[in-house]
């Protein structure tokens, strides 16, 4: 095998992996192909849009074989299976489709609703495969300003919380305004949240019965 040729000088923000799967799942973890498919599977989903993120099965499948050539399929599911057993993921399935969520309250809030059938999958979800857009730390920098740690803990937070074209164009509207700071650009996020980013979306926020059901499912649910 060639050896790795070390990292470039390009700044990167890099990919977050909870603490907590180096102090709580890490000691676990007694399969290598587990450990390899955890890890990348932060990657995966990071580029996935929208609050519940999730990677299909399908694409773990062909994603992981791309990547690693000596992975089989039978392979690559063990290392799933151990996964959700180790408490890194939780599976769920739409439509006769395995879909695979992290470990978190809204993961394990979405796989009951998906139970529950009042959940779908977001439309606008894109292939871990395909080329990625700047991300977020990036539109900062080439934007706004220079990242502090302070400033990249508020990023990571938004990109969580707002889907990837919001965070785009409030960005862009802000550098339109002249106003480059985070402050500018988290109160346009705000305000399409509460109100809906154009006229369509507030009328139809104001219309759609969903806004009136409670429970930890509401946010789940598709009329």
């Amino acid at each position: 095998m060639v050896p790795f040729k070390g990292f470039d000088d390009s700044p990167s923000a890099g990919i977050s992996v909870p603490e907590l799967f180096f102090t709580g799942v890490l000691p676990r973890i007694e399969s290598l192909d587990e450990l390899k498919i955890c890890l990348q599977f932060f990657r995966w989903l990071k580029g996935q849009p929208g609050p519940d993120k999730y990677v299909p099965q399908e694409t773990i499948l062909e994603q992981a074989a791309a990547e690693n050539p000596t992975l089989t399929s039978e392979r690559i599911i063990n290392a799933l299976t151990q996964a959700c057993e180790h408490g890194v993921l939780v599976q769920a399935s739409y439509e006769q489709e395995a879909l695979y969520f992290l470990n978190t309250p809204r993961g394990r809030a979405v796989q009951r609703a998906i139970a529950k059938g009042v959940w779908r999958p977001d439309s606008n979800r894109v292939s871990v495969g395909q080329p990625q857009r700047p991300n977020l730390y990036q539109l900062y920098e080439q934007n706004i300003g220079p990242l502090t740690p302070i400033l990249s803990q508020v990023l990571s937070d938004a990109e969580n919380t707002y889907p990837a074209d919001w965070l785009e164009e409030a960005i862009s509207l802000a550098v339109k305004k002249n106003v480059r700071n985070w402050n500018y650009v988290e109160a346009i996020l705000r305000s399409w949240k509460e109100k809906g980013r154009n006229e369509t979306d507030r009328r139809d926020n104001k219309e759609n019965p969903r806004n009136y059901i409670e429970g930890e499912l509401a946010d789940y649910i598709k009329h």
